[in-house]
């Protein structure tokens, strides 16, 4: 049984908190539900959008996952705003959590498909 996405974004923020960095969630989206866009600030400014793994990044050993690939690197905030937008017209259930991972790579806090 997957978690519920809720549950899920609650864990990520609780983690990334014990880890030195900070969370929020920018976006609620449905509880059970929902895709999860993650936008990661690092400390010189910069910005990074994270989102679902395509379907065919995931392997019968673990169909559950959460896996995340990255969207846009080194973005300015309007272009990551622009394509969040975009994302929300095809899924209004979507979450945002914008994160800040402190002394941490962002690899530690979510697990990125491999290409």
């Amino acid at each position: 049984m997957r978690l519920t996405t809720d549950f899920w974004v609650s864990a990520l923020t609780r983690r990334t908190f014990d880890t030195g960095g900070f969370a929020a969630v920018e976006r609620r989206g449905a509880a059970e539900a929902g895709a999860v866009f993650v936008t990661v600030r690092d400390r010189f400014g910069g910005i990074a959008l994270y989102g679902p793994a395509p379907q065919a990044s995931y392997d019968d050993k673990r169909p559950l996952d959460r896996l995340f690939t990255p969207l846009l690197g080194g973005a300015e905030a309007s272009e990551i705003e622009r394509r969040l937008a975009r994302e929300q017209k095809f899924d209004p259930d979507m979450w945002v959590v914008d994160i800040e991972p402190g002394q941490v790579p962002i690899e530690e806090l979510l697990d990125l498909a491999k290409p």
